[in-house]
């Protein structure tokens, strides 16, 4: 299995710089053709490190959550990784091999681990390898409840859970790394997957936020009104209640790793 990740270098200088980008104000939709160097930031508190920083909390926009795509050189990583206490975290890795220390506990993660760090954890994360090691990290700040304690840590993996498959359908399947039917957890990072022809047979219309990472294959997306035609290394962006569907094309699986903000009142108050 091998998972998309952001290109880096730079286009051949022939290309058509208008590009396929899209920023509109109900969507984004950020091309893999757009993460090059030029636009990679580099972390406070990280070593060997850069990130593409592809979704920020925006007024008016999607408000909720932060996702980067990281890649760690030989020997790169932090100690101290976030700086917001109140921040939890997805850790999806794509390439290379990396040691996830949580609440003094080391843990191993390859392509396809998936790690849940609770907000207010203590972590560190380093490159446990001699080559690059890249991984996509989302961020939200942890909203409690009273009554529901904070959840526990995840570590799993894409190969050790089996997808569940939406009714009616043998196309489509979401690959859980959390019990949707826990209270206590207020963001969902799951892998969606569709086999080809494979369909969302209606316009999606809904509160949650979304971020979508295409890790493999091609899809026609709708984005509110337009379809898009998205593959390897792109990235959507929804705002709240933003349509959208999809028709997975090609020979291969579509599979996306997803965000969305679950199980919580919506605030009464901007």
């Amino acid at each position: 299995m091998t998972y998309a990740f952001p290109p880096g270098g730079l286009p051949d200088q022939s290309g058509n710089p208008e590009g396929r980008a899209i920023f509109t104000d109900a969507y984004a939709f950020i091309p893999a053709l757009t993460m090059r160097d030029i636009v990679a930031s580099l972390l406070p508190g990280w070593q060997g490190t850069r990130a593409w920083i592809i979704a920020r909390p925006l007024s008016g926009f999607a408000e909720t959550f932060a996702q980067y795509a990281v890649e760690l050189a030989p020997g790169g990583g932090s100690d101290a990784p976030d700086p917001d206490p109140q921040a939890q975290a997805g850790i999806f890795v794509a390439r290379g091999r990396l040691r996830l220390t949580l609440d003094g506990a080391d843990h191993g993660l390859v392509a396809g681990s998936y790690a849940y760090i609770p907000a207010g954890a203590k972590w560190a994360l380093w490159n446990a390898g001699d080559d690059v090691a890249q991984f996509h990290w989302i961020r939200k700040r942890y909203e409690d409840v009273p009554g529901l304690n904070r959840p526990g840590p995840i570590l799993t993996s894409d190969h050790d859970v089996a997808p569940t498959p939406m009714p009616n359908t043998d196309k489509w399947a979401t690959t859980r790394f959390a019990d949707p039917d826990d209270l206590r957890h207020d963001m969902h990072v799951n892998i969606v997957t569709f086999q080809p022809g494979g369909r969302i047979p209606f316009a999606e219309t809904h509160v949650m936020e979304h971020g979508l990472y295409v890790l493999q294959g091609t899809a026609r997306y709708l984005l509110n009104k337009d379809w898009v035609e998205v593959g390897p290394g792109d990235f959507m962006w929804l705002r709240a209640f933003c349509p959208q569907a999809c028709i997975a094309t090609g020979n291969e699986p579509f599979r996306y790793l997803l965000y969305k903000d679950v199980n919580r009142h919506p605030k009464l108050a901007l």
